[in-house]
């Protein structure tokens, strides 16, 4: 691999690329599901090819294929020169990159049970067992069960020197119960909902999350759901669960802090960011509760890599310190346009795409409070699990989330359960009023295999950890 990724980029350097850079990439995937007791659907895939990244005239240039030959590469190389400099035709300001170093090197994450190795006939089992624990509630209309596995290897390579090879697997899954009573359907998920929840890691995975034994409870839950209180309207304190944190991270939080949104060099897909550079040490974008990290190095987690796809290494740093705006996701380009040094978040949704910039692990860190203590200390509040919808504008400033399930917290205590609990709110305002974060003891980590970005369109996987937080005066229910 080395040679025919040094052989791309050869080619585009004799043909007056200033810069280059080749990714091989080899992928696996893998799906089954099962809904109300029978196979719903199975699917696999393989996909491998090589994409040419140059600069040549100030501009850049990109070529792909799936045959991967040496041949091939080198037309590649040419190519993406020839495309480059047409492009340079239309171009602004010359593109420079930000220094990164020489690396030699390889990255593998750990793989306990390889999950393709494990049996269909197994996991199908796995999951008919989910399945028929939630069916066993008589009020529970539909049932649904699934798993999902990624592998990938990356050969990456650049005219600066560097060679680097990685490879990762991931696991995931989830169950979901349906219950329904005329136009109603309320649906209760575990261990998340919208996928499930994903990890870096095999079969092992799958097994930690337990889905036969979590079934009972879930479809327990769907069904109470059908006899709850709606969500009542108003302002009141509200405790948000990890994973609905992750969501809300990731939208208002996430996205709003890619650089190239708030340079405007990204507008295709859900638009660009309320923040400027200016914003950089000034805007108080959260209360002293409110730290956020971009950490690509959190174990386990599926924003997680060595290095990502212009080679540079993987790292945490920090987006919000103590409330404060003190960083970006950045890019190699875009992070010269600030003068910093790129933090690592450019990825490719496989070899025939270009690198954007893309959330790693981007995380709320914990705070203090235990959660039985945060729920004692709390008067008059709503504390909401799982999220069930939402809605964002495309500066990422207000927003609307709506949940699967609440409770009413009254004098300190959780009391009657809430039917499709919402929320509503403006970024800034909304993070300020964050008084309270749960210890790390509570604090876990999401992973989201699906975040879209790009035209065409890129699937990004992503991670957001977190524990649950108070948020004072927040409007719920239908707002007046």
């Amino acid at each position: 691999m080395r040679d025919l990724v040094f052989a791309a980029i050869n080619a585009a350097l004799v043909k007056g690329a200033r810069y280059a850079d080749a990714r091989v990439v080899d992928t696996r995937e893998e799906k089954v599901s099962v809904v109300d007791g029978r196979v719903e659907a199975i699917e696999s895939g393989e996909s491998f090819g090589i994409g040419v990244r140059v600069i040549a005239d100030g501009s850049w240039g990109f070529a792909s294929s799936a045959e991967v030959t040496i041949e091939s590469a080198e037309r590649l190389g040419q190519q993406a020169v020839a495309i480059a400099r047409a492009s340079a035709l239309v171009a602004g300001a010359p593109i420079n990159l930000a220094a990164v170093e020489e690396y030699d090197t390889q990255w593998t994450a750990p793989c306990e049970i390889d999950p393709f190795a494990v049996s269909l006939e197994e996991k199908i089992a796995l999951l008919l067992d989910a399945d028929a624990a939630m069916r066993a509630e008589d009020a529970v209309t539909i049932t649904k069960a699934h798993l999902g596995f990624y592998r990938i290897h990356k050969y990456f390579g650049s005219s600066e020197g560097s060679y680097i090879e990685q490879s990762h697997t991931e696991s995931g899954g989830g169950i979901s119960a349906l219950a329904i009573s005329g136009s109603e359907v309320l649906t209760r998920s575990y261990p998340n909902s919208h996928g499930g929840n994903w990890l870096q890691g095999g079969f092992e995975v799958i097994h930690s999350f337990d889905l036969v034994g979590h079934a009972p409870r879930v479809a327990e839950e769907a069904a109470a759901l059908l006899k709850a209180a709606p969500c009542p309207s108003g302002v009141t304190d509200l405790i948000i669960d990890g994973s609905q944190l992750g969501l809300q991270v990731h939208e208002s939080i996430g996205h709003p802090a890619e650089l190239d949104r708030v340079l405007g060099d990204e507008a295709a897909f859900a638009g660009t960011s309320f923040l400027g550079v200016t914003d950089l040490g000034q805007l108080k974008y959260g209360s002293e509760h409110v730290t956020v990290t971009a950490d690509a190095t959190v174990p386990g987690s599926i924003g997680s890599f060595g290095f990502d796809d212009e080679g540079v290494p993987a790292q945490r740093d920090h987006l919000i310190t103590r409330g404060t705006l003190t960083g970006f996701l950045t890019s190699r380009e875009s992070a010269r346009s600030i003068s910093r040094r790129s933090n690592g978040c450019m990825r490719a949704d496989g070899w025939n795409r270009i690198p954007l910039i893309r959330m790693t692990t981007v995380s709320l860190e914990p705070g203090e409070w235990s959660f039985d203590d945060l729920i004692a200390d709390t008067d008059d509040g709503l504390y909401v699990e799982t999220n069930n919808s939402w809605s964002i504008d495309d500066k990422r400033l207000n927003f609307q989330f709506a949940c699967e399930i609440g409770w009413e917290v009254k004098k300190g205590k959780r009391t009657r359960m809430i039917k499709n609990p919402n929320y509503t709110g403006i970024t800034p305002k909304f993070w300020n009023s964050c008084d309270a974060v749960c210890s790390p003891g509570h604090w876990k980590v999401w992973g989201l295999p699906n975040c879209g970005k790009g035209e065409p369109m890129q699937v990004a996987h992503v991670a957001h950890g977190a524990s649950p937080a108070r948020f004072r005066g927040i409007q719920v229910g239908v707002g007046r």
